[in-house]
């Protein structure tokens, strides 16, 4: 069992910046691939950016290359999401998820959810 806290998030100007943490609980943590998805509303959740279990390789939706930055720190079981350059197309709950698979893309294949937190970018 992994359970997932996500936090860091907020209201922030566009062009702003903002980092979420996810705090993962459970020793197997450095298995996981995990994966931060986000949800507006009206809108059906979808991939952001995943790392590996070793944190050695990253893949990133289009959406947001170049501008979030996934990276995780086993030693405290955390997954962070740096959001730089920040849109109000960007608001959304982000999620923060685990999967067994190395780098996971699909909601399909996430074992464990957090509960997430909102980021708001204004105009």
């Amino acid at each position: 069992q992994v359970q997932l806290v996500e936090s860091g998030g907020g209201l922030v100007q566009a062009g702003g910046s903002l980092r979420l943490s996810c705090a993962a609980s459970g020793r197997t943590f450095s298995r996981y691939g995990m994966a931060w998805f986000r949800q507006a509303p009206g809108k059906e959740r979808e991939f952001v950016a995943a790392i590996t279990w070793s944190g050695g390789n990253t893949n990133y939706a289009d959406s947001v290359k170049g501008r979030f930055t996934i990276s995780r720190d086993n030693a405290v079981n955390t997954v962070y999401l740096q959001l730089n350059s920040l849109k109000p197309e960007d608001t959304a709950v982000y999620y923060c998820a685990a999967s067994q698979f190395s780098i996971v893309r699909s909601s399909r294949n996430v074992d464990y959810w957090g509960q997430g937190t909102q980021v708001t970018v204004s105009s």
